[in-house]
């Protein structure tokens, strides 16, 4: 889905788990046109989901290309992705970034949705970065025309699709998931098939790094 995405920071007043009450700033993107309209419509989105008073502590234009939400997908993922250009009279390759959101429930997961999301795109390209992003949610703009409402429906269907029950994880998903979705220099893992090497990055940023098989 392709769109100008505004990040909207709330802050609140959030239960957690043992029943406390903290304040917390928490990230939400929204369609809009405009700074105006994109205050107008979190202000609506996040009154139907927060009973007290929130504050909108910044507004800003997010790097976002496209958002992609995946069925079963709880965490979303930004995703870097590189386009791969030649230049036929220097023959010289090119380049140039976009920056994808998307939903899954590992850096594993994201790296492989990141593709089905890329399937069918001219030339080549590769993704030289994955990392976990902090927005919460993600509110699309509805015209009201009939067409536009199926693709709302489908985008929240699969936005707020639960995860299915965990079913006894492989020894991938184990090392990935374990201590807080932290991976160690020691875990570092090797998919023969896709070409790929997982390793550790800051404050639990996962980087997936492409690399010639010898």
């Amino acid at each position: 889905m392709s769109a100008i995405w505004y990040e909207c920071k709330i802050k609140y007043r959030k239960i957690d788990e043992s029943g406390a009450q903290k304040m917390v700033t928490e990230p939400y993107l929204v369609d809009a046109v405009s700074y105006t309209e994109a205050e107008s419509r979190i202000n609506e989105e996040m009154s139907a989901y927060i009973s007290d008073e929130f504050k909108i502590t910044n507004i800003k234009v997010a790097n976002f290309a496209e958002i992609h939400p995946f069925e079963n997908s709880d965490r979303w993922f930004k995703s870097k992705v590189s386009l791969i250009a030649y230049d036929e009279e220097s023959g010289k390759e090119r380049k140039s970034s976009m920056y994808l959101l998307i939903q899954a429930n590992d850096v594993k997961e994201a790296f492989d949705n990141t593709n089905t999301a890329m399937h069918g795109t001219m030339g080549d390209y590769t993704i030289p970065a994955i990392s976990e992003s902090p927005i919460m949610d993600v509110f699309p703009y509805f015209s009201g025309e009939e067409d536009d409402l199926k693709k709302i429906e489908k985008f929240n269907a699969l936005k707020d699709s639960i995860p299915a029950p965990a079913e006894e994880e492989s020894e991938i998903e184990n090392t990935i998931i374990e201590d807080e979705d932290t991976i160690t220099s020691e875990e570092i893992l090797e998919d023969k098939d896709d070409g790929l090497q997982y390793s550790e990055d800051e404050e639990e940023n996962y980087r997936i790094e492409t690399f010639e098989e010898e």
